[in-house]
């Protein structure tokens, strides 16, 4: 039962990530508003595959809550019934939380594709928090982190409703990406304090102080960075997905500030990566916060002297969120392992 709760709290976390990585899809092709009603999509479990399905249509039976876009709005059905030969306004009533009434077959289609990757790893937590309670007699904690697991993702199915709402406002989607973050690290938690890795009996009170030092500025490195983020939203709105090479010209102060404080993050993670191998220490998942801190670098520098070519953009939120999650894993596991050598120590 054990391993398979660890197993579980895995393929949740793959599966968050999945999500981080279709969300910042859907944010660069502009797909954010494919589909403009929440949970459904234009009221259908199915979305619409072309525009015409959104036409009124004679003599067709409707059902409660579909959308037909009528005159530049959205209509949605009060009840269902079947239509006559003429259109009557008594039957609908017009979305009001927002005025976005377009169609594109992409755009939706990749919006419910995140969406259906949502609602996967929403199960797969679901599974998680079941199966903690195995553990309610030994480490009551897994049980508490499992439910809060679960809660995180209710509101942020919640947040992902009020973002479709407001028509992608720029402090919402910076919400909803900062819960997801949350979530991730409720889980790399629950993973770190369910491994069965051996403790290290070197003194690493050193190696922890630098962990978190470079886990603090990547903290702050991200949240430049989601600043940075939503200045380039609002110049894609200004100038179209088709000219990239306006998004950051002229770049903003912050731009620079999150381009030059990228060096500092790098040294101390180069230091840090250098006094583990120094020491002789078994945290092979630092060898993938430096390829991840790697690749995180050469994306951003793509980005700005390539004009952002395409896939960069996203890629490089899903490796800071990895970054995120491979440093918490990292000082997690250091924390758990000298709490058990101390305990062990206690026992002797």
């Amino acid at each position: 039962m054990k391993k398979r709760f660890r197993f579980w709290v895995g393929v949740s976390l793959v599966l968050v990530y999945i999500v981080i990585a279709a969300g910042a899809i859907v944010r660069v092709t502009g797909s954010g508003m494919g589909c403009p009603d929440w949970p459904k999509c234009f009221g259908y479990l199915i979305p619409p595959t072309e525009r015409g399905q959104l036409d009124w249509i004679s003599e067709h039976n409707y059902k409660t809550g579909e959308v037909i876009i009528v005159n530049e709005s959205l209509q949605v059905a009060k009840k269902d019934f079947t239509s006559t030969n003429k259109y009557s306004e008594s039957n609908w009533e017009t979305y009001t939380k927002h005025h976005y009434a377009h169609f594109n077959a992409f755009h939706t289609w990749v919006e419910f594709i995140n969406r259906l990757a949502g609602a996967l790893s929403g199960i797969a937590t679901l599974i998680v928090g079941i199966l903690s309670f195995s553990y309610w007699k030994q480490k009551k904690r897994i049980v508490i982190f499992s439910v809060l697991v679960n809660l995180g993702m209710g509101f942020q199915a919640w947040l992902g409703k009020t973002v479709v709402d407001s028509n992608l406002l720029p402090t919402k989607i910076s919400l909803h990406m900062i819960m997801a973050l949350l979530i991730v690290a409720f889980l790399v938690y629950l993973y770190a304090l369910t491994s069965s890795d051996e403790s290290e009996n070197t003194d690493t009170s050193k190696i922890k102080k630098l962990g978190i030092i470079a886990f603090v500025l990547t903290l702050i490195q991200i949240g430049i960075g989601t600043q940075v983020r939503q200045f380039i939203d609002i110049q894609i709105d200004f100038h179209g997905m088709e000219q990239a090479v306006k998004w950051l010209n002229p770049a903003p102060i912050k731009f620079y500030v999150h381009r030059s404080f990228s060096l500092i993050v790098v040294l101390i993670n180069t230091y840090l990566f250098y006094s583990i191998r120094k020491m002789n220490l078994r945290f092979p998942v630092y060898n993938w916060v430096i390829l991840i801190l790697g690749a995180e670098v050469l994306t951003g520098i793509l980005m700005y002297y390539f004009d952002f070519p395409i896939a960069t953009q996203p890629l490089h939120l899903l490796l800071a969120s990895l970054l995120f999650g491979g440093q918490l894993y990292f000082l997690f596991q250091l924390s758990i392992q000298n709490l058990n050598t101390h305990s062990h120590d206690l026992q002797i």
